[in-house]
């Protein structure tokens, strides 16, 4: 059961294409949800304009932690072009519930599944500098370091920045304490 409503929406046409779009589209709730905002915009929206957009999906059983029952939790307040944004922001936070999900795995020394989930948000959003670093500190401390190296590379080439938070992470625990390793991956962005 769903129910779809529009106030101070320009036509009569918007709620029902907001409906169409929800029951035709495929994919998750938040798939769903974006189809019919962009639906109800492509047959005029709301009589103000635009200006802004949120979403909001919950998991559907609660466990009391708010921050763990929300799976995308967004808002666009101010924008020419507010569902766009909104888009942008839903595809970044499947990265990261991909990249949550991994570190989840590696914590149950799941390494096969932390790998497909690192993928996956890499395959979404494929030029974030941290989504491909924390794939690569994943992978040193699975002992695949030579896997690691051109990403750390690629890393390394968007911004400098993250050669210094590297030895950093040793003294936190956040991969091996070893010089040689930290000066070989350091060394990667040399190349």
């Amino acid at each position: 059961d769903y129910s779809v409503q529009a106030n101070l929406m320009l036509n009569d046409r918007v709620w029902p294409a907001m409906s169409r779009a929800f029951e035709n589209t495929k994919g998750d709730l938040a798939e769903r949800m974006m189809a019919a905002l962009e639906a109800a915009q492509e047959v005029g929206g709301d009589i103000r304009g635009k200006q802004s957009a949120a979403l909001i999906v919950v998991t559907g059983k609660p466990t009391g932690r708010p921050w763990s029952d929300r799976v995308f939790d967004l808002r666009v307040d101010d924008s020419n072009e507010p569902l766009k944004e909104l888009r942008r922001l839903v595809t970044l936070q499947r990265a990261y519930n991909h990249m949550n999900a991994g570190d989840l795995a590696v914590e149950v020394k799941d390494n096969d599944r932390a790998l497909v989930e690192y993928s996956a948000a890499a395959r979404l959003v494929p030029d974030n500098a941290e989504m491909v670093y924390w794939h690569a500190v994943a992978l040193v401390n699975m002992g695949r370091v030579d896997e690691s190296l051109p990403l750390f590379k690629r890393v390394f080439g968007m911004d400098k920045n993250w050669v210094t938070l590297t030895p950093r992470l040793a003294k936190v625990g956040l991969i091996p304490d070893d010089e040689k390793l930290i000066q070989r991956i350091v060394a990667a962005g040399e190349k």
